[in-house]
C-alpha cells in the first residue's frame, strides 16, 4: 500500500474533491515530482475531470458474495466524480494504473456502448434472469451521466426486456428516468435505494463534496415515491464518531419522505480507501480523528478493516452491535422493518430484433 504522508496536494489544486493526495495505486511504481533542472517555479493547475472511454466484451460482473442480496451487477462509469473521502470503490482505480485518490474522482472512465453489450448478452440461449444491481460500485447518476446517458440507455434495454433491476445512487439525475422506472416499477421490475450519510450540511460537503446536499437527497426519495417506484434508503455508510449520533434522525427523515424500506452498512476501509480516509478525517476533523479510528479498531480486531464475509459490513463488538440495536428499533419505530417488494424474474422476455425479424439465436 502508497504510502500517503508525504503526498498531499495543495488545496487549491483539490477544490471540490475528496481526496487530500494522489498517491500511486498498489499496482504502480510511487509516484515523486521532481525538478526539470531548470529551477523557475512551475505552476500547477486544478485537478479538472477527465473522461475517457472503453467498449467492454461484457458489462455483467458476476460475484458469490454471501454479503449481498445479488449475483450480478453493471457499472456504466469507473471512477466517481462525487468524491465521498469512504468509497470502497476506490481501489478499483488501481486496476487502471491510476491512483485511488484524486484519479479516482477526475480521471473517469466512462462505457457508453454498455447498452449494446448488455444486449447481446441478454439474447444469449443461456442466459437467465435474475436481479440487476447498478450503482453497487460506482454512482451510475454521477454529473458525467449528463453528458453520456449510458445509464439511461442501460435502462430503456432493461425495459424492452422487461429485466429486473435494482440501483442504488446518491444523484439527482435519476428523477430524469422516472419515466421508465415508474413503467418498470408498475411490473414490479424496478426499486431504487438512496443514499443517506447525515443531515450535517457542513460535514456532507466536507465528506461528499459534489454530492447532491442530505435535503435534496430526501427529495429524490420523495419524488420516487410519489412516481410508484420502491425506494430504500440506504445508511451507506454509518462512520462512527462523525455520523452514528444520527441514525435515528436519518430514518425518521426517510421514513417521512416516503421510503419503502431502509438498509444500512458501517464504514468501510479497504486497501488504499484506509490512508485515504485517515489522510481527510486528521485534516478536517482533526478532534475526533483518535475517536473514529479508535471506533473502527474495535470492530475489526485491532485493524481498520477486514474483510472477511459476514463481519466485513457491519463490524464486530460491542460498538457494532450497539449500533445494529439502535438501527432495528428505528427501522420498527418509524415503519421502514418490512422486506423490499420482490423483483419479478418471470416476465423477461426477449423482444423481437430491430429488423423485425424473431431473434431466435
Amino acid at each position: 500500500m502508497s504510502d500517503l504522508k508525504h503526498s498531499k496536494i495543495n488545496v487549491t489544486r483539490r477544490k471540490a474533491r475528496g481526496a487530500q493526495s494522489n498517491a500511486a495505486g498498489r499496482y504502480e511504481l510511487e509516484r515523486e515530482e521532481v525538478q526539470d533542472g531548470w529551477e523557475i517555479p512551475e505552476e500547477r493547475g486544478a485537478f479538472v475531470t477527465e473522461v475517457s472511454e472503453e467498449r467492454p466484451r461484457s458489462v455483467i460482473t458476476r460475484n458469490m458474495s454471501p454479503d449481498i442480496p445479488f449475483d450480478r451487477s453493471l457499472n456504466p462509469y469507473r471512477g466517481c466524480e462525487h468524491g465521498c473521502t469512504y468509497c470502497f470503490a476506490r481501489p478499483t482505480h488501481a486496476y487502471l494504473g491510476l491512483s485511488p485518490g484524486l484519479d479516482f474522482e477526475s480521471k473517469l472512465v466512462a462505457r457508453p456502448k454498455a447498452a449494446e453489450v448488455l444486449e447481446k448478452e441478454l439474447r444469449r440461449k443461456a442466459y437467465q434472469p435474475s436481479m440487476l444491481a447498478i450503482g453497487t460500485n460506482t454512482d451510475p447518476y454521477q454529473p458525467i451521466e449528463r453528458r453520456y446517458r449510458v445509464m439511461r440507455s442501460v435502462l430503456e434495454v432493461l425495459q424492452r426486456y422487461n429485466h429486473p433491476v435494482a440501483i442504488t445512487t446518491k444523484g439527482t439525475l435519476v428523477e430524469r428516468d422516472i419515466d421508465i422506472l415508474s413503467d418498470m416499477a408498475a411490473k414490479g421490475l424496478a426499486q431504487v435505494g438512496v443514499s443517506l450519510t447525515t443531515m450535517d450540511v457542513e460535514l456532507s460537503r466536507a465528506m461528499e463534496p459534489r454530492c447532491p446536499l442530505p435535503k435534496r437527497r430526501l427529495e429524490i426519495i420523495r419524488k420516487l415515491t410519489e412516481a410508484g417506484i420502491p425506494v430504500r434508503a440506504m445508511l451507506a455508510p454509518v462512520v462512527p464518531g462523525l455520523t452514528d449520533h444520527e441514525v435515528e434522525t436519518l430514518i425518521e427523515a426517510a421514513a417521512e419522505a416516503g421510503a419503502t424500506g431502509m438498509a444500512w452498512i458501517m464504514l468501510r476501509l479497504p486497501m488504499e480507501v484506509a490512508p485515504l480516509f485517515e489522510e481527510w478525517l486528521q485534516a478536517a476533523y482533526p478532534g475526533r480523528a483518535a475517536k473514529v479510528l479508535t471506533r473502527m479498531r474495535e470492530m475489526h480486531g485491532g485493524d481498520l478493516y477486514h474483510a472477511e464475509f459476514n463481519k466485513r459490513m457491519r463490524g464486530e463488538g460491542i460498538y457494532a452491535e450497539m449500533i445494529a440495536q439502535r438501527v432495528e428499533k428505528a427501522r420498527v419505530r418509524f415503519g421502514l422493518d418490512k422486506e423490499m417488494p420482490k423483483l419479478r424474474c418471470d416476465l423477461f422476455e426477449v423482444p423481437l430484433a430491430r429488423d423485425g425479424q424473431l431473434a431466435l439465436f
